[in-house]
């Protein structure tokens, strides 16, 4: 199994939600995932056509595959992989993110196993995420100052990793999303309201041109990181996995003339 694309999307202002971070030109997202969103984890790479490179800080730690498969094509492709632990083996991605792969065979449907945070207080962020968001708490480890949660057993998790200090975001603006029913979201609203819980965007309607309106709430966890719970009914809809989406990413990258632009104009694309 081999990570494919779901579906790609252009948009030529910045996102009402922030989306793509805090930019307001052109941007694009394209979905990436070894399976249909409805029972896979799939990441959004959003890419700003005026962004050269972006600051990365120690939010974002990386995620973690079990599969042989992907150790052994790093090895064929020559990619650089570090052993971190037995079996376990560091890789990183052009833009600098880190991807963990086990050097295991793929028993599970989804490869994906975890995706790992910084939190600044490991036990104020387990609060959170448990307490107030509803995760179960798999595995926590006060010793190594992590903690292991999830929504159910056949999901990808969410490991918090205390960073030792301060999280800092960078440049890049990431965040994490979950489908819920859409009857959830104002009760979710409603709880964080009452917590004193910071609501980054409150209960807003989103508009993609010619597919389904998705209803969205966006949160920040006590270390900033932000959360979006999205209304699973007309999300379903919007995430079917389009088979012509290889072919626009294809087009929009043979299109994507922003380097020769920047380079004939003696400039550098900013960096953020």
């Amino acid at each position: 199994v081999a990570l494919q694309v779901l579906r790609h999307e252009e948009f030529e202002e910045g996102c009402k939600a922030s989306c793509n971070g805090p930019y307001d030109g052109k941007w694009s997202k394209t979905m990436v995932g070894f399976g249909p969103e409805d029972d896979h984890f799939v990441a959004e790479l959003t890419y700003n056509y005026g962004i050269g490179e972006y600051r990365l800080g120690n939010d974002f730690l990386g995620i973690t595959l079990v599969s042989s498969q992907a150790v052994s094509n790093a090895r064929k492709m020559g990619w650089p992989l570090k052993e971190v632990t037995s079996g376990v083996f560091e890789a990183e991605a052009p833009g600098g993110y880190k991807f963990y792969l086990e050097d295991k065979e793929q028993l599970k449907q989804d490869p994906v196993w975890k995706v790992t945070l910084g939190v600044s207080n490991l036990q104020k962020s387990v609060s959170y995420w448990s307490g107030l968001l509803g995760m179960k708490i798999y595995e926590k480890d006060e010793e190594k100052q992590r903690a292991l949660l999830g929504y159910a057993d056949n999901q990808c998790k969410l490991e918090l990793r205390a960073v030792g200090g301060a999280v800092d975001h960078g440049t890049a603006f990431g965040r994490i999303a979950f489908s819920c029913a859409k009857d959830e979201l104002p009760s979710i609203e409603a709880l964080m309201k009452k917590e004193n819980q910071k609501i980054l965007t409150p209960l807003v309607s989103l508009d993609t041109p010619g597919k389904a309106t998705v209803q969205v709430v966006i949160l920040a966890d006590p270390d900033g990181h932000e959360i979006c719970f999205v209304g699973d009914e007309a999300f379903r809809e919007l995430s079917k996995v389009d088979p012509s989406g290889d072919k626009l990413l294809d087009d929009a990258m043979a299109a994507d003339n922003s380097d020769k632009w920047f380079a004939e104009h003696n400039m550098k694309k900013v960096s953020a």
